[in-house]
Parts: structure tokens; sequence; C-alpha cells
């Protein structure tokens, strides 16, 4: 269904120029380097994963520089999209954007310049399987989610986190050069562990996120419905290291370990609905998230079998 964006509290009134100077932290900051660390992490595990401990690391360098360099294309033409948008929330006010210190061209000509770059990266050292996966994870993340589900619908979360999905991916297809079952219980992993991860952050901010126009799933269908719909995405994070053991792919430690993360979470997910601070809950949840991603990677690095 449509939405309509409430009366008065999103008037767009244009900001007026910041007297500072641009200096490099602003072109650091539009390509949201905490998305990129997490992310490099995910490309990390996943060129380590095919690898099997006999890893090339030049060229685990370039992929890691060419994967870096396509998602900061990616979040910088985000920026660059929303830079309206942005002045109407208190998360995102100050960008560089939404303040005017920089010029919209300079912006898109930087992350044009950044994406040229890291698709030819890839495209030269890592193969030309893992480019298309950073041109198709670059689409999905500028045109079908920024310019159009963003604006326009609830699957917004849901659809984007194919792009959020494709940095393990690219990792591990330029070692394989191929897509097998454990490119895609990587991929699987990724875009399951979004939309649950990112609706915590929407519960908390959901009232940011109305005044900005944003058709959110805790905006549009309630909060109570959010939490419902973050359960089947927790759910089904459980059996994928069950099937990285068993497909030999991972060893017995990181199974057990990343299983209990799984049902911990869960049933934080479900305790949730008893909570009667929701947003301190949703704070509990969202780090929480972090933390289960961070740790995942870490331990199927570990526990990758060699090969």
């Amino acid at each position: 269904m449509g939405y309509q964006t409430p009366p008065d509290s999103t008037t767009f009134v244009s900001p007026s120029p910041q007297d500072q100077a641009v200096t490099w932290r602003d072109f650091v900051a539009l390509t949201k380097p905490g998305i990129l660390r997490s992310n490099l992490v995910a490309t990390f595990g996943g060129f380590w994963l095919a690898s099997g401990w006999n890893v090339h690391f030049i060229h685990l360098i370039w992929t890691l520089l060419g994967t870096m360099l396509v998602m900061a294309s990616s979040c910088v033409f985000n920026n660059y999209f929303d830079r309206d948008l942005d002045t109407k929330m208190a998360r995102t006010q100050d960008r560089v954007l939404a303040t005017r210190r920089l010029s919209p061209n300079v912006v898109l000509w930087y992350a044009i310049g950044l994406g040229i770059l890291g698709l030819g990266v890839l495209a030269i050292f890592s193969g030309l399987l893992a480019a298309a996966l950073g041109v198709l994870g670059m689409f999905v993340y500028v045109v079908i989610y920024t310019l159009w589900l963003k604006r326009s619908s609830t699957w917004s979360t849901s659809i984007g986190g194919i792009s959020g999905a494709m940095p393990p991916v690219i990792g591990y297809v330029a070692v394989t050069n191929h897509i097998d079952l454990a490119a895609w219980l990587l991929f699987a992993m990724l875009f399951l562990w979004q939309p649950p991860h990112f609706w915590a952050l929407g519960i908390r901010r959901v009232e940011e996120y109305r005044a900005a126009g944003f058709p959110l799933l805790p905006v549009v269908k309630g909060i109570t419905r959010t939490k419902y719909q973050m359960l089947p995405y927790i759910a089904l994070l459980i059996p994928i290291p069950i099937l990285m053991y068993v497909y030999n792919y991972t060893g017995v430690i990181y199974m057990i370990v990343s299983l209990v993360l799984s049902v911990v979470w869960l049933f934080m997910a479900v305790a949730g609905f008893r909570k009667p601070d929701t947003d301190k809950w949703a704070k509990t949840a969202f780090i929480f998230s972090i933390n289960y991603l961070t740790l995942s990677f870490i331990l199927m690095i570990i526990d990758t079998v060699h090969k």
C-alpha cells in the first residue's frame, strides 16, 4: 500500500552551508566506514573458507581492496541520493551532503570513481565472477534499495539484503571461481541476518523514520508486527552452521558456538514480546546482532576445515 508522509513534521527546510572546511575525513565518512569494516570481515571469511588455510595473501589483499572500493562506492551513491531525506533524521542530519559541506556533483563523481576502480580491481585480480557479483550488489543497493524500495515499500530491508550478502560470496568465488553450496550458505547467512538486525534499529528510531517518510516495517505495520517478522529470519539461521559442518566446510567448534548464538538470538527475539521497555530491548538486540555476526565469522575463519 502507499505511504503518506505525515504533515508538518516532514517539511524540508534547506540547511545553511556549514562554515567549517571540508577535510579528508568527510570523504571517508561518505563511505560509511562502519559498514565497510563489518563487510570486509565477511569478505575475509568467505575467502578464507574457500582457501581452507591455504591462503594466497596477495590475492586476498586485492580482493579485500576491490570489495572495499565497490562497497564504498555504493555507500557514497546512497549518501548522494538520500541527501535531502538525511536532513529529516537526527541520526543523519550531520552528514556532509545534508549540511552542504560538499556539492552533490563532487560526491557523485567520487562515487563513480570508486565504483569503476573497485570493479576494475575485482575483474583483474579476483575474476570476472567476483566482479559480476560486485555489479549485482551495487545495482541492488543503489537502484533497487536506495532509489526504489526504500522510498516505497516495507520490502526494502529484505530485498536490500541481497546486496549486503554479496561480500562473503565475492571473497569465496575469488578463490573458487564458481558458486557452490558453501557460497549459497554464506549468502543465506548474511541475507537472513540483515532484516532482524536492521529492524532492531528501526524499532528504536521508528519516529525518526516516520518523520522522514520512510515506509520501514515498524512505521507501516507497527512494532509488534516487526517483532513477529524478525522470528523466521533468525530461526532460519539455525541450520546454517549445521550444514557448514555436515558438508565439511567448517569444524564442530564453529557449528556448536554459532548454533548456540542463533538460538540465544531467537530466544531474545521471543522475549521481546514481554519486555516492557521496547527501546532497551531493541538496543540490546541490535548490539547482540553485531556481535553475533562478528563472532560467527571469527569462528568460521578459525575452524575452517584444512584442504
